[in-house]
């Protein structure tokens, strides 16, 4: 694991080195970096793959209180991170919140990136998903984050449909697991980040998002899980709609975390949108 100090703190990524075109792996909110763990391998045999930890409630180093965590200023904070290890022509891979928060990066801040891969995550009025909305609430009330990790304690509370327990086919095994919900449970400095991240989220920054991303002019490639009960085969395709010359895989056994239920897939998927995008990538399209 690397550091990387910037102005909003410090953050922790996992870099794979080595040639070839750069992806950059962004998680979603209440999962780590280790979200990848099953597709770094086979994607850094043709790509540098890099897998920042955001603050998004897994992270394991609290960020300055004064940071900017709505979701512009993670937008910000991603960019900056690019920006801090001199990442260019940059295919970044976003899933769950963090597609949203990659949406953004492409919108505000693209000019280090070459591709944009959107697999299951929040796009339009569906940020967050209806069954997801409780957690904003718990984060306006005092001590609401830390009871929200208390009660992850349990198997069972994970399991729970509006918790992880549709979010991937595969069950995440529990060194995993426990490592997402860990930091979030015995750090006041991670729930003071989750909390902020939480309250800011608005569906006015992914409504804009997309049209904004009409004008985007490279290359997008959306990776859908098509048994996802929250971010359905339905945003796709209005994404696909929406976005020039975008290019739509379906991955036929996977909901939310496609990372987990197909990693080898995705991984595949990813890698010949970087080598071949632009021949014969129709071959992509399920």
């Amino acid at each position: 694991m690397h550091e990387v100090e910037l102005f909003q703190g410090t953050v922790r990524y996992t870099d794979t080195g080595g040639e070839g075109p750069v992806v950059v792996l962004v998680h979603g909110a209440f999962v780590s970096g280790s979200l990848w763990r099953d597709v770094v391998g086979p994607l850094s045999e043709h790509a540098r793959v890099v897998v920042p930890e955001l603050p998004l409630g897994s992270h394991e180093v609290p960020l300055r209180p004064d940071a900017d965590l709505t979701p512009p200023g993670v937008a910000r904070l991603i960019a900056d991170f690019l920006a801090a290890l001199e990442l260019r022509e940059v295919t970044l891979v976003g899933n769950d919140t963090g597609g949203a928060m990659c949406q953004l990066v492409a919108t505000r801040h693209g000019e280090r990136l070459a591709r944009l891969v959107l697999t299951n995550c929040d796009a339009y009025e569906n940020f967050l998903p209806p069954s997801f909305r409780y957690v904003q609430l718990l984060a306006r009330i005092p001590g609401g984050i830390w009871v929200l990790a208390q009660a992850v304690r349990s198997r069972t509370v994970r399991q729970m449909p509006n918790a992880f327990g549709w979010l991937s086919l595969r069950e995440v095994d529990a060194e995993r697991m426990e490592a997402w919900v860990r930091p979030v449970r015995e750090d006041a400095g991670i729930r003071r980040d989750l909390a902020k991240v939480l309250r800011g989220i608005s569906t006015r920054y992914t409504m804009r998002a997309a049209e904004q991303l009409r004008e985007f002019g490279r290359p997008v490639l959306l990776a859908w899980g098509q048994r996802d009960r929250f971010f359905r085969p339905s945003f796709a395709e209005r994404l696909a709609r929406d976005i020039p010359g975008a290019r739509l895989a379906w991955v036929a056994d996977s909901a939310t975390f496609v990372a987990v239920d197909a990693p080898e897939e995705l991984a595949g998927l990813i890698s010949d949108f970087v080598r071949n995008v632009g021949k014969g990538a129709d071959r992509l399209v399920g």
